[in-house]
């Protein structure tokens, strides 16, 4: 069992590690921008910087990180690594934005603008460490779900959504009329046409592109267990493994019991006992009991 706790602490830590320094980053570089000074290379300093793509991609992205933080703490206590679906979903959000903010910036912004002045201040966070983090931590270290192809569809509304906006507050308004000016000079460079017809399926190719990173990532990991928990529990004894098991977690003088399902689950599923999960958590809860000052509640009343 301890090389099990230690496989899914492992992952619960890169998790956690991974999102915490994304956050960071993201708080970092638009802290940065909040407190520049305008100036003829970007006006968009100050309150102004939430109108940009660049900001806003790296804040989501940012907040679905965040959101992954208490399930790994929570995940280190009960020994069991899981994320939702929707926090899944959210991240390849995030995650497919800020690779669009690192693509563009990278393609079009620095040979327009240069390089160092598009990857130096803030933005070395905003268009390239943050994005770059963003992409290795979702593909390689929150792999928890398996992405469908019908989750690119959500990966794209960020970005559909500031399109519209852009689009509006550059072409329809305009900055005489309470708009933005072209700060991404897409609008003033080109036919308005070009890139508001090229840059829904450069996202869906990102999206897609994440899309068989992360499940490559997920695949890799889900075989890699298969074989370790195989050999592990083929033979064991099931029944006495998960008494032993709650014998070694009794020593804990704590009120709450967290039985490890997740890690039972396995045990089951690569051993060949017909014992079901429901009996082996009672088997669990029994073994902990019996071993634990759990028992004497009295001195916990108040």
């Amino acid at each position: 069992m301890g090389k099990v706790m230690k496989l899914t602490k492992r992952q619960c830590l890169l998790a956690f590690i991974s999102a915490t320094v994304v956050v960071v980053c993201v708080c970092i570089g638009v802290t940065m921008n909040l407190t520049t000074i305008a100036d003829e290379n970007f006006d968009h300093m100050g309150l102004r910087t939430f109108c940009m793509f660049t900001v806003n991609s790296n804040i989501l992205c940012a907040a679905a990180m965040a959101m992954v933080i208490p399930y790994t703490l929570d995940g280190l206590r009960r020994h069991d690594y899981y994320l939702p679906r929707w926090i899944v979903n959210l991240v390849y959000m995030g995650v497919t934005a800020v690779a669009l903010t690192f693509l563009v910036s990278l393609f079009v912004l620095s040979p327009v603008k240069g390089f160092v002045l598009i990857f130096t201040g803030s933005r070395f966070f905003l268009h390239g460490v943050c994005p770059i983090l963003a992409i290795v931590s979702f593909c390689f270290f929150m792999s928890d779900k398996r992405l469908r192809f019908r989750d690119t569809l959500l990966a794209m509304i960020p970005v559909l959504i500031y399109a519209i906006l852009y689009y509006v507050m550059v072409a329809v308004l305009g900055e005489e009329k309470g708009g933005w000016n072209d700060f991404y000079g897409f609008l003033s460079r080109l036919p308005h046409w070009i890139p508001m017809a090229a840059i829904m399926p450069l996202t869906f190719l990102i999206a897609i592109g994440i899309l068989l990173l992360h499940n490559r990532s997920f695949d890799r990991r889900k075989a890699n267990e298969a074989a370790f928990f195989t050999e592990l529990f083929a033979d064991v004894d099931v029944r006495k493994t998960v008494a032993a098991m709650a014998r070694s977690h009794s020593s804990a003088k704590i009120l709450d019991i967290v039985i490890p399902s997740r890690i039972i689950s396995i045990m089951l599923k690569y051993n060949n006992s017909d014992i079901s999960l429901e009996e082996c958590c009672e088997i669990y809860l029994k073994e902990y009991l019996e071993n634990s000052e759990v028992l004497n509640l009295e001195k916990y009343w108040i």
